[in-house]
């Protein structure tokens, strides 16, 4: 395979493609981190500008005028801006800059009534998040240390770390007492302009918010790697004294938390999670007097979104099953009975990023960012159960989403009786298709409808005749918790005949043709494209995408071990265990199928010797292999025109090895994908 493709059609089809999605380089590409203000006249975003692929996205703070749907860019910073939150009374908006251009994010914030903007003075560390206490005058600052990791989401790459200026030959030293990875709390006095740090005393902070004018609420650990987030506690923090005490022991992970306007009562989901940041589960409420939490009934919704609407009322939003919906919780009064009404769902239309976010409005309305297979992000407006687009930044779409010729919910049983569900994108040609299955991460999240127009590799298979099938099994979010704790200590097991029953349901349905069946998956879903390809001999073409592949080596080299622990429900010290039982590296022998192994250099939650030692195991199996690895990427290929790569070498691999043929793949240049595809 030829390591620069940037002349090759096939890499030209998908630079084409990213640049048809708007206009002009200045055109907004991307919309995130919505946040209303409390007249609700305005709301803010962070905008991306699409800029040339080859050059990295921008990203800036816009405000969005409800009424006319006019946006206007906040400031004329040349530099990265993020996470825009009004302050309560309105009269302040906070936000991150990364001053330096070193990914050093610090607070900046704009005064809305001279459209001035402060430039407080810097925290030790990068601000990971900020949050305005109820009276607006404090923000209150989560810091990362710098050469703390990012969350996998945000791509498992260690910060820019200070190092000290010494000779290219002095080696690095790792002792275990890695102090600058703490996460700490500062505060930002808007009257003094002062900012100061909470000194808490062995608290690692992941999350936190005002709880009243006084108190902080807190999700901490007592170490500060990213492995302890799994086992992370609810604490109170008294912000003078830096004080703490506990409010909550979780059994699972815990996300989000919210309070009350007056402190009283903290919101707050529970869940078995995979990554920090991608959390979708119960809502649980704490009384912060009594330390009482008792859970909430959510209509068996995983809840991935809370807002307090006022000091008795919440609006949700979540998934559950095919759907995505939005609800209203009403609190008792004394006279009435709480209640969770379900105001809005879809199965076409979800939220953008790892999970559906929303931000309400004072009356019950909220605001999203929408997208759906076919419907490009877009600011929308739910209102009276109804949805309603207030504002959409893609021009080009049509030509895009075309290529799916239906889009069909699948439902299928396992052969333990259990349901398990999916989605199967169709292409615009006969059946059966030949079909690519495309397999998630976690184990704990979900394929919903997203805009494709970030997967381009998924638009130029479906393009070419393939049809995509997404299958959601065991473990999978949207389908409460005992369905996902159904994967814990059985990781590769039912949850990968789930996946395998599911091709043969397609198959007997007439959809697939079981002869020309590929797979690819990424993180959690590049281990069971590794582990599926060692256990069935089906398979014509695997992609194998940031993978787990040794669990012992997993355990040993990732960020997040506790992870390997908690899913496998074992350790390595056990020999002949779950580690090298569920090991895709332990048959790599018995794996037949041409397999395209990607990663990224600096991921730290997949290592890249993951991916590595899987490809010298199957060529030393002599099975046809080719591993690709991003010198600039982490955990998920994000950067441009990186991305671009990612997208091309996919497509020729499963256009060589799961050929189109006999149906003549449309649009396809065979000459250019077999010579691309060629291994070296």
């Amino acid at each position: 395979m030829q390591r620069d493709i940037r002349q090759t059609t096939t890499f030209i089809e998908a630079q084409r493609l990213y640049l048809e999605q708007s206009i002009s380089p200045e055109t907004i590409h991307e919309i995130q981190q919505l946040n209303v203000s409390s007249d609700d006249r305005t709301a803010l975003f962070t905008g991306v500008y699409r800029n040339e692929a080859g050059s990295p996205a921008v990203p800036h703070i816009f405000q969005l005028d409800l009424k006319t749907s006019q946006v206007n860019r906040l400031t004329t910073n040349v530099c990265h801006e993020k996470l825009p939150v009004y302050s309560p009374n309105g009269e302040h908006i906070a936000f991150l800059s990364d001053r330096d251009g070193s990914d050093n994010f610090q607070l900046s914030v704009l005064d809305t009534r001279n459209n001035t903007t402060i430039r407080p003075p810097a925290a030790a560390g990068w601000v990971e998040n900020i949050s305005w206490s109820p009276n607006s005058l404090a923000i209150l600052l989560t810091v990362a240390g710098h050469g703390a990791d990012k969350g996998s989401g945000q791509g498992a790459v260690p910060s820019q770390q200070c190092r000290e200026e010494v000779p290219d030959w002095i080696p690095d030293v790792n002792t275990g007492n890695e102090d600058y990875r703490w996460r700490h709390l500062w505060i930002y006095d808007i009257v003094s302009k002062n900012l100061r740090k909470i000194s808490t005393q062995d608290v690692n902070v992941w999350e936190a918010v005002w709880c009243g004018d006084r108190g902080i609420v807190a999700i901490t650990s007592e170490q500060p790697g990213e492995e302890a987030w799994y086992s992370a506690t609810l604490q109170y923090i008294n912000p003078l004294t830096g004080t703490t005490h506990t409010l909550h022991t979780p059994s699972n992970q815990i996300a989000y938390l919210c309070a009350s306007p007056s402190g009283q009562t903290l919101a707050l989901v529970s869940a078995i999670s995979s990554d920090r940041g991608v959390v979708a589960g119960d809502l649980l409420l704490i009384d912060i007097n009594t330390q009482l939490a008792r859970p909430i009934d959510s209509h068996n919704v995983d809840i991935s979104c809370i807002q307090w609407l006022s000091e008795s009322r919440l609006i949700m939003a979540g998934h559950r099953g095919f759907e995505t919906l939005v609800l209203h919780h009403q609190l008792s009064d004394g006279f009435c009975a709480e209640t969770t009404t379900e105001v809005w769902q879809s199965s076409e239309i979800s939220g953008s990023g790892h999970y559906t976010k929303v931000s309400g409005l004072s009356g019950g309305d909220c605001l999203l960012i929408a997208e759906g297979f076919k419907r490009a992000p877009e600011i929308g407006r739910i209102s009276n159960g109804r949805y309603h687009r207030v504002k959409s930044f893609y021009q080009s779409i049509q030509q895009q989403t075309e290529v799916i010729d239906t889009i069909k919910k699948i439902t299928w049983q396992a052969s333990d009786g259990l349901e398990i569900q999916g989605w199967l994108l169709r292409p615009k040609s006969s059946q059966p298709h030949p079909t690519v299955m495309d397999m998630h991460g976690g184990p704990v999240w979900q394929w919903r409808p997203h805009w494709l127009g970030r997967r381009l590799h998924i638009l130029m298979l479906l393009k070419r005749g393939y049809a995509i099938f997404m299958p959601n099994p065991r473990g999978s979010s949207g389908r409460g918790q005992d369905y996902c704790s159904r994967v814990l200590g059985d990781l590769g097991g039912a949850d990968s005949r789930d996946c395998l029953s599911g091709l043969d349901h397609l198959v007997d349905a007439g959809f697939t043709d079981a002869s020309r069946i590929g797979l690819i998956g990424h993180s959690y879903g590049g281990y069971m494209a590794a582990w599926l390809i060692g256990q069935d001999q089906r398979f014509a073409a695997a992609v194998v995408s940031a993978p787990m592949i040794n669990y012992i080596s997993q355990h040993l080299l990732s960020n997040i071990s506790h992870y390997v622990t908690l899913f496998l429900q074992d350790h390595y010290k056990n020999i002949g265990g779950k580690y090298l039982q569920r090991s895709p590296i332990t048959y790599a022998h018995q794996v037949t199928t041409p397999t395209l192994s990607l990663c990224g250099s600096l991921d730290r939650c997949t290592p890249a010797a993951e991916a590595i030692q899987f490809h010298h195991a199957l060529l030393e199996n002599k099975v046809k292999s080719v591993l690709v690895n991003y010198p600039l990427e982490g955990h998920g290929i994000k950067g441009i025109p990186a991305m671009l790569d990612y997208a091309t070498r996919i497509v020729a691999w499963i256009s060589e090895h799961n050929p189109v043929t006999p149906t003549k793949a449309i649009g396809s240049d065979k000459k250019t994908d077999s010579c691309l595809a060629q291994s070296s």
